[in-house]
């Protein structure tokens, strides 16, 4: 009995004993199976992150504005491929000069603003000038905003460039002719000034001078008074000219009421006479309704044209042509003097030639130049007749 119950507890511990190691065996089982599903699990997020970054990476390269990162230190970490083709660079070289590239002038500011918005984690905007691959400096617009983690911790900073050189040169412009028309105006301003008070007011004063005398000191003879009379109308006579040439110089009623052509003759015809210059005027085929903005237009690029000739181009004689087609017309302003480069007159000659640029703009209509250094001038304004007015400022 005794030898029976050693046996069975014998039976009983080996079977205890393969019960653990089963038991053993099958932990084991289940932790190799869960390390194989957690290296997997691993291996799909590593491939999810490797497909992110790559598609991120094909997303910002085929941008079309310069895109950076950068971590926790402010230093960058990443260029997009507009940025080397932009700066001829690397982008280990990026990371480590992005201070050379940025204008002197700009950099301080620059820099102040990328740090006040890292350290108030807020988005910024700057601009400056960056080194080109050829050394030329472009204006970029860089805006930057923090990059947050799931559970809200700082990442760092993601931003992009883009170039904005042309909207500076075209806002550079619009300040220069801004300056150019106020310079214009007071100029206007400063000739119509001088003309009253020159020519027109000390005229009328000489007159009620000579008038006042000649009521205090009446002629003893009756041929005498209708001597002195007959100077004083001829003093008025000039005056009421001066003031209908300054009148027209200011606003051509003629223009209104007899068309562009003859208004046109007519101003060529007074200049002529006024500058003692021989100003030969034709026209050919011009319809006899145009629109108020058209007619306006051409006329005062033909004063300005005008104007021009006679002050620079020292030439004696200016022809002047307007022709007409069915669908254009066209100004011809020439002299025989000693000419201009035209690549360099929009800087030099202040307003002027911008002005005839800018009104011709108003009406679809187009300036050319051709000039050569003691070779003479020919400008040409051509505006279709059916434009499309974009301005009131035309009239003005």
């Amino acid at each position: 009995m005794t030898l029976i119950l050693v046996e069975a507890l014998l039976i009983s511990g080996l079977l205890w004993q393969r019960t653990r190691r089963k038991a053993a065996e099958i932990k084991l089982m289940i932790a190799n199976k869960q390390l194989e599903a957690d290296i997997a699990d691993r291996k799909r997020a590593e491939a999810t992150l490797r497909e992110t970054e790559e598609r991120f990476r094909l997303v910002a390269n085929t941008a079309p504005v310069m895109i950076w990162m950068a971590g926790l230190d402010r230093q960058p970490t990443y260029f997009n491929q507009l940025w080397l083709d932009f700066t001829g660079l690397s982008e280990t070289d990026l990371q480590s000069g992005l201070a050379g590239i940025v204008h002197p002038e700009d950099y301080p500011k620059c820099h102040e603003t990328y740090c006040r918005g890292f350290d108030q984690r807020q988005p910024f905007t700057k601009e400056c000038r960056l080194r080109r691959y050829d050394g030329q400096y472009r204006w970029m617009l860089d805006i930057g905003v923090p990059r947050f983690h799931e559970d809200g911790s700082f990442a760092g900073y993601i931003g992009s460039c883009a170039d904005i050189t042309e909207q500076k040169l075209a806002e550079e412009a619009r300040s220069n002719m801004s300056r150019k028309v106020i310079e214009a105006q007071d100029q206007e301003r400063r000739w119509v000034a001088r003309e009253l008070h020159d020519d027109i007011t000390q005229g009328m004063s000489l007159l009620a001078f000579n008038l006042k005398f000649l009521q205090q000191n009446l002629p003893s003879s009756r041929a005498i008074l209708q001597e002195r009379l007959g100077e004083e109308y001829t003093r008025v006579s000039e005056l009421i000219s001066d003031i209908e040439t300054l009148s027209r110089r200011l606003h051509s009623s003629t223009l209104q009421r007899m068309g562009l052509a003859k208004a046109a003759m007519v101003f060529c015809r007074e200049f002529s006479q006024r500058e003692k210059l021989q100003v030969d005027f034709s026209t050919e085929g011009t319809p006899e309704k145009i629109s108020d903005a058209i007619s306006l237009c051409l006329y005062r690029v033909l004063q300005e044209a005008v104007h021009n000739a006679a002050k620079h181009s020292g030439s004696t004689r200016i022809e002047v042509s307007l022709v007409g087609g069915s669908d254009e017309i066209i100004l011809t302003v020439h002299d025989e003097g000693r000419g201009f480069h035209p690549e360099e007159v929009l800087t030099e000659r202040g307003l002027g030639l911008t002005s005839m640029e800018e009104r011709l703009k108003l009406v679809d209509g187009h300036l050319s130049i051709d000039s050569k250094p003691q070779s003479g001038t020919t400008i040409r304004a051509l505006v279709p007749l059916t434009p499309r007015v974009k301005s009131a400022a035309a009239n003005r």
